[in-house]
């Protein structure tokens, strides 16, 4: 991330990295030549191919950089290191910047992650799975946002075929939707549940950032 006037959107990815990295992270300050190639571009989303001042620019100008990053496809040197330091665990968003105020999906926290446990303890799912044909009605009725995560959570409690019936959720003008889908999509068989986790990562280019 380029060094931002806020401290907490400049270290936003502390937090959920925290989830994936055992020990402590530290920041590390670089500075890069501007010409230098880097890609830019949210999570989730296929990265452009930019200048690392270009890149800068990007994030600098959206009202909400949170989710965005930035790559350097290349080692960098030890000359560029200009500051290591301590960078509290607990700065940024987890699961998703927006994650904040939803209510927490217990059959999705992560198995030996922080407070996993807990979650799945505050927030379980009462009774067996219902009947997918029971499901499929209830998503076709969904009428909001909300509704349609609700049903997908429920989808995503057991191996399931027949992921082409959720194709259409790909287009869904919501980017929780779309990202509840992905996630969901990993407990689906076949090869039509890969190809619709593929078109998911492609046309979320367009939710890129704008031109520089």
């Amino acid at each position: 991330m380029p060094v931002l006037p806020s401290y907490t959107l400049t270290c936003q990815w502390v937090r959920e990295l925290r989830r994936w990295q055992q020990g402590v992270l530290v920041a590390v300050q670089l500075r890069l030549p501007d010409a230098d190639p880097v890609t830019v571009g949210r999570y989730g989303t296929t990265p452009r191919q930019v200048t690392a001042a270009q890149a800068v620019a990007v994030i600098r100008r959206l009202d909400d950089p949170r989710g965005y990053e930035v790559f350097v496809p290349r080692a960098v040197t030890p000359g560029e290191v200009r500051r290591v330091r301590d960078v509290p665990q607990g700065v940024g968003w987890r699961y998703l910047p927006q994650a904040h105020g939803r209510r927490p999906c217990g059959c999705c926290a992560q198995r030996g992650g922080y407070k996993g446990a807990g979650l799945r303890r505050w927030f379980p799912y009462d009774g067996p799975p219902r009947p997918k044909h029971e499901l499929m009605a209830n998503l076709r009725d969904a009428a909001t946002a909300d509704e349609i995560i609700d049903v997908l959570s429920e989808l995503g409690r057991a191996r399931r075929g027949g992921a082409w019936e959720l194709a259409h959720l790909a287009e869904h003008p919501d980017p929780h939707v779309r990202d509840t889908l992905a996630s969901v999509l990993r407990v689906y068989r076949g090869r039509e549940a890969r190809q619709l986790r593929q078109r998911l990562q492609v046309d979320s280019a367009d939710d890129g950032p704008p031109d520089a």
